[in-house]
């Protein structure tokens, strides 16, 4: 298998990232949905903006694949209409680094459930870094920051952690991931890690 990016692995890269972009843009009214339920309940869904790095990279298994994942999913959020804005640009660059900074920390050759919730975390503190940039969090009494906090740590380990683990895990026995890389024994051992 080649080490860089081929021109195929950018293209599957962006295709999963339009998917995600679509259900980016729908997740918008989710969010705010469950938003009145207060307690910061909103953020055990906001995880489902990070998983289009952390599929992709399941997927593709290079370096790089997370970042362009996420900036092409915020890109097509964006261009979808999305309520943010331009500022979805913004958070897809944190959070696409936020998920490539966990990835290359285990060299990319580490596929694990832990590896992928780690990177979950790290998408979740970057978009927590933009949020404190963007000031709104720093007014947040101490109990409602560490609540948000909680409640996005563990949504993002939930959703693009876990579920992209496993969504992963199907789409491999189906053998939908054979075209961009063939699954061997050692892959499937890799995520039983």
């Amino acid at each position: 298998m080649k080490k860089g990016l081929t021109l195929t692995d950018i293209l599957v890269t962006v295709v999963i990232s339009i998917v995600f972009a679509i259900i980016y843009k729908l997740w918008g009214p989710l969010y705010y949905a469950v938003k009145p339920f207060g307690f910061q309940v909103e953020q055990l869904i906001y995880g489902m903006w990070f998983i289009a790095a952390t599929v992709a990279f399941l997927i593709i298994r290079k370096p790089g694949v997370a970042l362009i994942a996420e900036i092409a999913a915020a890109s097509g959020e964006f261009i979808a209409g999305s309520e943010w804005g331009l500022e979805v640009l913004l958070y897809g660059v944190a959070q696409g680094l936020g998920a490539e900074l966990i990835f290359a920390l285990f060299l990319y050759k580490r596929f694990s459930l832990g590896v992928v919730s780690l990177a979950a975390i790290g998408s979740c503190a970057a978009s927590l870094v933009m949020d404190v940039y963007k000031g709104y969090i720093t007014d947040l009494a101490l109990w409602n920051l560490t609540l948000l906090i909680s409640a996005r740590t563990i949504g993002s380990i939930l959703i693009a952690g876990i579920f992209a683990y496993y969504l992963v895990k199907a789409l491999e026995k189906t053998g939908v991931t054979d075209l961009v890389r063939p699954a061997s024994a050692d892959d499937y051992k890799a995520l039983e890690d």
